[in-house]
């Protein structure tokens, strides 16, 4: 099969100079393509290929790159002193601020400076692709191309196709997106394309979970790394990225999607934002990050060092201790099991891994004595991990956010925004999550994600919780009903 990737002769431009922009560049290099960077800005596109030698320098101390390597990829890379020098360029990547008249403004520039074959893409992370290729003369030459930041580090691309993109510019950009080893995904001009609308539940239902005062920022956080296995909890993240940049991007993706429930904004965080706690870059945001401050640490029940007991993994399989069912969340609480069950219970958060869990959330039914418990605890503590009662509550905190990852992958499905390994593609290398959303809904069990969901949404009311009917569809068995039926 011939391939369609860019040939290693091909010219790229870089528009924008900064650290997207230079990262773009690095990786264009090191793939052996010809860079040409220009920057409006006088000195910024010096400073960009100055970014590139230092990334590499270090490269070169971690024994990844050989000095002869890094000076092969900085010969290839040119300054272009006038946006007119980017005309040889066989495409043109603009990395420039996220602002529709500046990217509109320049893509028109630069449809009368490159040939009429060249390949135009932006790497926009929020606006339309269809809409800054509606003010060109050949819309179907143009596509996003959008890196994560930093590029020469992580490995996805989202090709975004607009209305006009023709299938075999998509198809040329994936393959080479793969050929710079990055995983490539194709996706649909919609608001947030994948990564950015498929994550807003991490961070919408953790706040959501401080608004209802189910448990802590630090506690919560332990939660999502210690029985998930995220790298990092959301407001720990949240704090990293900006909590403006945060805040901001779930606004844009809210009112993009006409004031959806799904994408509500958090008025938590709206408060942090209004008060300049915007995270590290602040010194404080859900965290302090003074020195000096202390760190925040979960709320963990402490075991009875006198108790001894020896409690199986938590690996889904029902345990009894003495006459309490110790089970799994399936979205019901404690209380609406025990109905059920026709016994006391107590129930535990999603476990991705019991061999390796250090956090886990747990709850139980009125019932349950102080002494029950204390077993559970401590035969939690004989296996390393640090157990986290919890509220009453619908889903609990794992099982509940990935319930709403998986229904928000469903949906984009549904809508022809991506396909199932795309999404998962996505999600695992934009983002760095353990799983794919689908492929995690897959093991965990459709109907139990399903339940999940429709026992938030009794509780709630709330319609960001309504099952997509993309997530009900995919149930062997599930009756879709429609008006009429």
């Amino acid at each position: 099969m011939t391939s369609k990737a860019l040939k290693q002769n091909v010219i790229v431009g870089i528009i924008g100079a900064g650290a997207m922009g230079a990262g773009i560049a690095q990786v264009a290099a090191e793939a052996k393509h010809p860079v040409l960077i220009y920057d409006a800005v006088e000195g910024a596109a010096e400073r960009g290929k100055l970014r590139i030698e230092t990334s590499l320098s270090k490269l070169v101390k971690r024994g990844k790159r050989t000095n002869a390597e890094v000076h092969e990829t900085l010969s290839r890379i040119s300054i272009a002193q006038n946006i007119g020098e980017t005309a040889p360029a066989g495409i043109v990547i603009e990395a420039i601020a996220e602002n529709l008249k500046a990217k509109c403004d320049l893509f028109a520039q630069l449809e009368e400076i490159v040939s009429k074959d060249a390949i135009l893409c932006t790497n926009t992370s929020s606006i339309s692709v269809t809409r800054i290729a509606a003010h060109l003369k050949h819309p179907e030459r143009f596509a996003g191309f959008h890196f994560f930041n930093p590029a020469p580090v992580m490995k996805l691309v989202e090709v975004v196709s607009g209305l006009a993109t023709t299938k075999d510019l998509r198809d040329c950009l994936l393959e080479t997106a793969q050929g710079w080893g990055k995983v490539a995904v194709a996706a649909r001009s919609t608001p947030g394309f994948i990564v950015n609308r498929v994550a807003r539940p991490f961070y919408a239902e953790a706040l959501r979970l401080v608004e209802e005062q189910v448990a802590s920022p630090a506690t919560l956080d332990a939660i999502f790394t210690g029985s998930g296995q995220f790298r990092m909890g959301p407001f720990k993240l949240m704090d990293l990225i900006g909590n403006d940049v945060n805040y901001a991007v779930t606004c844009s993706v809210f009112d993009a999607y006409y004031q959806d429930p799904r994408f509500r904004p958090s008025l938590v965080q709206k408060e942090l934002v209004d008060g300049g706690w915007l995270g590290q870059k602040t010194g404080r945001g859900f965290f302090d990050y003074a020195e000096g401050a202390d760190a925040v640490k979960p709320d963990v029940v402490t075991p009875d060092r006198q108790l001894d007991y020896d409690l199986p993994l938590l690996d889904g399989s029902d345990i009894c201790i003495s006459d309490v069912a110790v089970l799994r969340t399936d979205g019901r609480t404690a209380n609406a099991r025990a109905i059920a069950e026709k016994c006391d219970v107590i129930l535990y958060d999603y476990i991705l891994d019991p061999t390796t869990v250090t956090h886990v959330g747990f709850t139980a039914s009125s019932g349950v004595s102080e002494h029950i418990i204390a077993k559970f605890v401590s035969g939690l503590h004989q296996h390393n991990t640090c157990a986290i009662q919890l509220p009453d509550w619908p889903g609990l905190i794992l099982m509940r956010t990935i319930s709403m990852l998986a229904n928000e992958a469903f949906e984009a499905i549904l809508h022809g925004v991506a396909d199932a390994d795309g999404i998962d593609n996505a999600m695992r290398f934009g983002v760095n999550y353990p799983k794919g959303p689908i492929a995690w809904a897959h093991s965990i069990g459709l109907d139990t994600i399903l339940n999940v969901l429709e026992t938030l949404y009794l509780a709630t009311g709330d319609p960001r919780y309504r099952v997509s009917v993309g997530l009900r569809a995919a149930i062997p068995g599930q009756k879709i009903a429609f008006s009429g039926d």
